[in-house]
Parts: C-alpha cells; structure tokens; sequence
C-alpha cells in the first residue's frame, strides 16, 4: 500500500526537500522487510515513522542513517542518493534506545567525542560543549560521570553528543523507550522543544502513539512494511485511512456489518440488524460488501439507562461489564446486545460523575454519524 495523505500539503520546492525516500525496500532472504517505500520530508520538520513491532520502521531508519542497504529504490538526503554512502559520510545525528555513552568519560567529554572525532578547533570545543548541555538543560553537570547522572539526564547527554556536531538531520530510534512513564513524558517534551529551538530535521521512530502525537509535525504509520498512511498528528487521529490505523492510534472500537447505502461521503450499514451511519472513510466501499464501523472511545456518550441522549443519531442500549479508574478518566467496557454483544470501550473525562456506573448497571450509549468511520473488510 503506498502513503495516503489525509489532507494533501503544498508541494515543497525540491531544494527544501530535506529526506526523499523513493520506492525503498528491503528484503532478508524471503522476508520483505520494508516494501516500495516513498515519502519526501521538508528541511527542520519532525516526522515520527510509529508502528508495532516488526512493522519495518526501524529498517527504514537504518536505512536512511545508511546501516543497512535497501534492496531497492533509492534515499536522498539534500538532493543527494546515499545508499552508497557509509554511515560516516552522512551529516546525522543519531539517539538509539541504548544510549552508548562512554561510561569512563564525564559528559562534556562525551559530548566533546564528535566534534574531536571531526578534527573540530580544540580552542572552540570547550564553549560548544558548554553551549549544547546548556541546551539540553544540563548546564554545570559536564564534569560528572555517565553513572552518576539519572536516566533523564544521561538521555539528554545523548541529545546533546548528537546535536553537537550541527548534523543536517537527527535520527531517534526509540530513545525513551526503557524509561519509566513520567520521565518519558517529560522527555517527549523536551525532545520537541529542542527541535523547535533547533530547527533540525528529525525522524523518530517508535510504537508509542502518545509520543508520536505529542511530539511530531508528521507521522508515518507502518504495518507489515507498508507505510499505511503519512499525515499530520491530528489528520491520522481524526481521518485514519484504514482500519489498520484507526485501530493503532487510540482506543477504537468496531462494529462488522455490511454496507446498505452509500450516498457521498456517507455509509450506512447493517449490523445484525441494526442500520448505523458513519463516514465512508474507504474508497473501496461497495454495496452489499462486508464492512467494519469503528468509533473512538472519547466519541461515544453514555447516560442512564432512562437518561437522554438528545441529538444524537445512532443510540443503543448496553450493560456495563467493567470500569477501569485511570485517574484522569474512568474508562468502562460495555456490552452492547443490540449489536451481537461487541464490547465496546467507553471513556468518561468528566471529574464530578467518576464511576457513576458499575459492573451490571444498564446504560445507554450514543454517537453522531461523523463519529464512525466505516472501512472495507
């Protein structure tokens, strides 16, 4: 499958292209690893390529940091094709999960290493290295060891040994992955600060979908190493291009039936004998076809079960099989007869009405036709 655009962007000027990737693949004996992927990258933007394990994501990065060869199709960096290149000759930076800092030096040393590696001017070593743990926020920290620096910092140290050289394009893979939730929260954060002060082109590659919401202008989804869909964060949430990735990014639920009617860019379907209407989200809908409708968690309303649902369209009944205190949300898993008994996931953000229902209670659950997103099968 090739890039699906949700919202399709201006066209860059081939000089501001930063990465062009240009029917890549890669294959390992039988196994096709990254199949005939494209996709162009504007100079200073942050893409996150996002995807579950064995998605090819990280054999698509490797490829463009130049560790691994595709197979074919070619990469440009700048107008240039780099598959011949050595991972050396290119201008990245790069953050892996393991950080391989040099235990035995302090971290100004650490961060010194490329500039040293590069035959930079001695004389101006020292203020750069000053400049870049200032950046990272690591300011009077350069004389400590590796291990005498938490996690968060360490990852900052490898931020800063990354940048230092001024490369032409960052390349994370997977850097906060081994740390605990808070801290790679805060992480993410700082990453897009960086990024934003910096103006580096950047790619990211991880499973986490909050990361890549939280810190990307552009995401990549990927799946059995296919690139499903490139879009902004808000278009890949909001206008998923398949049931692949509207399933992958937040919490969704399905409802197989077949399609009934298809008028514009409206689907109705049926599910076991229910008519649902949703957005046609999939070109390839077609009368009388098996079909799925999926709604997100945070798009569906729940009321009482003699409680009003006012406005909207589709509203069914359901019993409440379990709630789940997450703290800022009660999420409840509620079973829907109505609709072959699917178990649908719920979520309830309002701070004043947690667990107002529990395992037994009868509800009613409603949403709007634009909630639904009906995809072929």
């Amino acid at each position: 499958m090739g890039v699906v655009d949700a919202v399709q962007p201006a066209v860059e000027p081939r000089d501001r292209i930063a990465v062009s990737v240009k029917d890549v693949s890669m294959v390992f004996g039988n196994v096709h690893a990254v199949r005939s992927a494209s996709f162009d990258l504007p100079k200073g933007r942050f893409l996150t390529i996002l995807g579950p394990s064995g998605s090819g994501k990280t054999t698509l990065l490797r490829m463009i940091a130049g560790f691994d060869r595709p197979t074919g199709g070619e990469i440009f960096i700048n107008g240039q094709p780099v598959s011949a290149v050595p991972p050396h000759g290119r201008a990245i930076g790069m953050v892996f999960q393991k950080l391989a800092l040099f235990p035995h030096m302090t971290a100004a040393e650490n961060v010194a290493f490329p500039l040293k590696m590069r035959r930079h001017d001695a004389r101006g070593i020292p203020e750069k290295v000053e400049r870049y743990l200032d950046l990272v926020r690591l300011g009077g920290y350069g004389s400590r060891r590796i291990n005498e620096l938490s996690g968060g910092q360490q990852q900052r140290v490898a931020i800063a040994r990354a940048l230092v050289f001024e490369p032409d394009l960052l390349l994370l893979d997977e850097p906060l992955a081994a740390l605990d939730r808070k801290l790679r929260e805060e992480m993410q954060l700082e990453f897009r600060r960086i990024q934003k002060e910096l103006g580096v082109t950047t790619i990211n590659v991880t499973h986490d979908q909050r990361e890549a919401l939280v810190v990307s202008d552009e995401i990549i989804v990927m799946n059995g190493g296919s690139i499903q869909q490139k879009a902004r964060p808000v278009d890949a949430y909001r206008a998923p291009s398949n049931a692949f990735v509207a399933n992958f990014i937040g919490v969704t639920n399905f409802v197989e039936g077949r399609v009934v009617e298809l008028a514009g860019s409206r689907a109705t379907i049926e599910a076991n004998g229910l008519h649902l209407a949703g957005l046609a989200a999939d070109a390839t809908l077609a009368g009388g076809k098996p079909c799925a409708g999926a709604v997100r968690a945070e798009q569906i309303r729940v009321a009482p079960k003699d409680g009003h649902l006012d406005g909207l369209e589709t509203v069914v009944d359901g019993l409440v099989v379990d709630c789940i205190f997450e703290g800022e949300r009660v999420v409840y898993e509620i079973r829907v007869p109505r609709l072959g008994g699917v178990l649908m996931r719920v979520f309830d953000h309002d701070p004043e009405s947690h667990l107002q229902f529990g395992p037994g209670d009868a509800v009613r659950l409603g949403w709007n036709a634009r909630d639904m997103h009906v995809f072929a099968k």
